[in-house]
């Protein structure tokens, strides 16, 4: 499938949007949900730098490259091989993708260097981290039970998740039930390597206090879910630059509450397709649930 190529993994700004992606605009993306063991920091001069050291995640885009490609991200990274006085060095690690484990090479800071980083950025993820301390609103695409406005009521947020609302689609990704509680599974997207596989939900374009409820709803700060950016369709158009929440965790599908895939096909009808909604409904029944029509 890759040819000659190589795999990358970027965590900075090689990653799509930023500003070093150009090196990256005639490779091919493998995966935009792409993961590896250590830490990373905020170096302070606009960008960060990962260091193989510690068991969270670090986030990022994996690339397969050309041997050209590669030789360009080596001098950007000011790293040749066995010279003693690197910034980065490249090195082989296992990088995990929502369906796989892929070996692919990654910039690590230079362990002479490491005494400089004093600043963790506590998502692990250079995109989150420079979009989080900047914005003033943005446009989040909810695919599970926030697509439903009760719960959402009840703490007090209805006014700013009903000025501007609109429905997206979300391509190459699944809906999943894969966060495991006591009482049943939750929502989750998973990246496929399928093109066709597809993913509706509704678009709500938010100011910062309702992301601060929505970071608090699904669990952020306490390992549930993390917020990542996607594309999505909004009336034809793709927007690049789209949030969403995803489980970090993943686990095997087990069937959700009734209360909770209540909440999911109540916020789907009639605003999400007709074929769409009937894939919720199926996908629930495969797991064993059991929906009750209440339209009567």
């Amino acid at each position: 499938m890759l040819g000659h190529s190589s795999v990358v993994f970027v965590y900075g700004t090689l990653r799509e949007g930023d500003s070093n992606y150009h090196y990256l605009k005639n490779s091919v993306k493998l995966f935009n949900q792409a993961r590896v063991r250590g830490s990373l920091y905020d170096t302070g001069n606009g960008y960060p730098a990962y260091i193989e050291k510690g068991e969270k995640w670090v986030y990022g885009e994996l690339y397969a490259v050309s041997p050209w490609t590669l030789k360009q991200l080596d001098r950007l990274e000011g790293y040749s091989e066995g010279r003693p006085d690197n910034l980065y060095n490249r090195v082989k690690l296992p990088i995990e993708t929502d369906i796989s484990i892929i070996e692919g090479w990654i910039y690590t800071l230079d362990h002479q260097h490491e005494i400089s980083l004093t600043n963790e950025i506590h998502f692990q993820d250079w995109r989150v981290h420079q979009w989080f301390n900047n914005f003033t609103e943005v446009k989040y695409f909810a695919y599970g039970s926030c697509m439903d406005t009760e719960r959402i009521e009840k703490a007090g947020m209805l006014t700013p998740f009903s000025q501007r609302v609109e429905t997206g689609k979300l391509t190459g990704y699944s809906m999943c039930y894969t966060l495991h509680r006591e009482d049943g599974s939750r929502a989750d997207i998973v990246e496929t390597e399928d093109p066709s596989s597809s993913v509706e939900g509704i678009i709500y374009t938010l100011p910062k206090e309702a992301i601060d409820y929505l970071f608090s709803r699904e669990g952020v700060f306490t390992g549930s879910y993390r917020a990542t950016f996607v594309k999505v369709e909004i009336n034809g158009v793709l927007h690049q630059d789209v949030l969403t929440f995803t489980v970090i965790n993943k686990q095997a599908e087990t069937c959700p509450p009734r209360h909770y895939g209540e909440e999911i096909l109540r916020g789907a009808k009639g605003r999400l397709s007709d074929n769409y909604y009937e894939q919720l409904l199926t996908k629930l029944a495969s797991l064993g649930y059991d929906h009750i029509d209440r339209d009567d």
